[in-house]
């Protein structure tokens, strides 16, 4: 079954997410004052990544919502019994910093103008619509996608089958018909292929080791992993 359209994960896959966040979180902290004096940003920075994703993981399991989980991520990180609109304010003005150090990768403007030509491309992200939508309108990206759906409105996130097969219905096409991009090895690419998806794991950092996974470097060798539509077994020049 041929390849009529890739779907793309957004954070460390086309948005240089971890640059941003650690920058970001350097100047909220200058700004702020550390939470932990005696920590260094990189440790701060490491602390918040850990309660995000133990966050993330209640979200998943259906066990909080989308704000909830981020109120807790800032009521652990800053150690006190936050209101809802002190945590939301402590977010926000987290948000203006990471903000400021938001950008593509070298490699991603170039690899969605080159598919466009013979791919449909949508976004399937774990986050919610309200960031994604706006963070890809500020990149200037938005409309190389014809949907773009995140699991705070699906219900369901990456590695569920479910919320790959909800971008599958959104174009129409069956599983088997798209290409899934995405920086994780397992919520993406292999969570993907479970689904019946064709997963890439886009391997910017090089790590190797799953010889299972159809993987890439960069961008721009993914045209030709498309073209070829092996299921993407005959990849020994790339992976």
């Amino acid at each position: 079954m041929a390849i009529r359209a890739v779907l793309w994960d957004i954070d460390d896959t086309l948005f240089d997410y971890t640059t941003a966040d650690r920058a970001g979180m350097q100047r909220h902290l200058a700004a702020e004052g550390m939470a932990d004096p005696g920590e260094t940003v990189d440790q701060a920075l490491g602390r918040w990544r850990e309660i995000t994703d133990a966050q993330w993981l209640r979200f998943a399991a259906g066990e909080t919502d989308f704000l909830g989980q981020r109120r807790d991520r800032v009521r652990i990180f800053v150690g006190a019994g936050l209101s809802d609109a002190e945590a939301d304010a402590w977010f926000d003005r987290y948000i203006t910093h990471y903000e400021a150090g938001w950008s593509l990768f070298p490699d991603s403007l170039a690899a969605l103008d080159l598919l466009a030509a013979d791919y449909r491309q949508a976004v399937l992200s774990n986050s919610s619509i309200i960031n994604q939508d706006r963070k890809l309108r500020v990149l200037g990206v938005r409309d190389h996608f014809e949907a773009v759906l995140c699991a705070a409105e699906l219900g369901v996130s990456k590695p569920d089958a479910a919320a790959f097969h909800a971008a599958c219905d959104a174009l129409a096409l069956e599983p088997g018909e798209v290409a899934y991009v995405g920086n994780e090895p397992d919520i993406d690419a292999g969570g993907a292929t479970a689904a019946g998806l064709a997963g890439v794991w886009l391997d910017r950092g090089g790590l190797g080791g799953r010889p299972e996974l159809v993987r890439i470097t960069d961008l721009g060798q993914l045209p030709a992993v498309l073209r070829g539509d092996t299921r993407f077994g005959a990849l020994s020049a790339i992976g």
